[in-house]
């Protein structure tokens, strides 16, 4: 896995996100630890999914929470001011109450379908994105399905970016595959 993401680094990927349930919190805090030291030499951000303490172990920039995590509002009592809370959501209601909770950004999805998130129902679509990202104030990264194929069509939008695996992580050239949605996306920027 590391040597992946490291190509992704070099294909100009500029945050990663630990999402590892399966492992014991000490293998979880080496990935991590490893992924930061990465990240580091890449001028990138790291994210560690669900974990506030590794988060913090590690120094990561921030910690992305989903709905069986812990409130937004304790998370913040303990990374403080100066990391980044993300919140996966999956409908308007999510995403408000994220908002309010003091979510720094949000990772909103799926917009279309992929296997990983099946289990949280049909596709949300990118006119549900993009009214979910004029009605929120904070940034709004979609996730699901996304590649470059559709990555111009998701930044039209208004979303800040994306947020994907299978489309970097699966490809046979993962420095390619994110040089190629990085382009798409500011396609969709224009």
């Amino acid at each position: 896995m590391l040597e992946v993401v490291e190509r992704a680094l070099l294909g100009g990927v500029k945050a990663v996100q630990l999402r590892e349930k399966d492992l014991t919190g000490v293998d979880l805090f080496r990935l991590a630890e490893a992924l930061k030291n990465l990240c580091l030499r890449h001028a990138a951000a790291l994210f560690i999914n669900d974990r506030v303490d590794v988060a913090l172990a590690v120094d990561a920039e921030g910690v992305q929470l989903g709905g069986e995590s812990m409130p937004i509002a304790a998370a913040r009592e303990l990374v403080g001011e100066k990391r980044f809370i993300g919140a996966s959501v999956h409908s308007p209601a999510e995403a408000e109450a994220a908002e309010r909770s003091g979510a720094d950004f949000l990772v909103f999805g799926p917009v279309y379908f992929t296997p990983s998130k099946a289990g949280y129902g049909v596709p949300q679509g990118l006119e549900r994105l993009q009214k979910l990202v004029e009605k929120i104030s904070v940034p709004v990264y979609a996730i699901g399905g996304i590649n470059s194929g559709n990555a111009a069509f998701v930044r039209k939008t208004g979303a800040c970016g994306v947020a994907l695996i299978s489309a970097v992580m699966s490809a046979p050239d993962p420095a390619a595959a994110a040089m190629q949605i990085l382009h798409s996306l500011k396609i969709g920027y224009e």
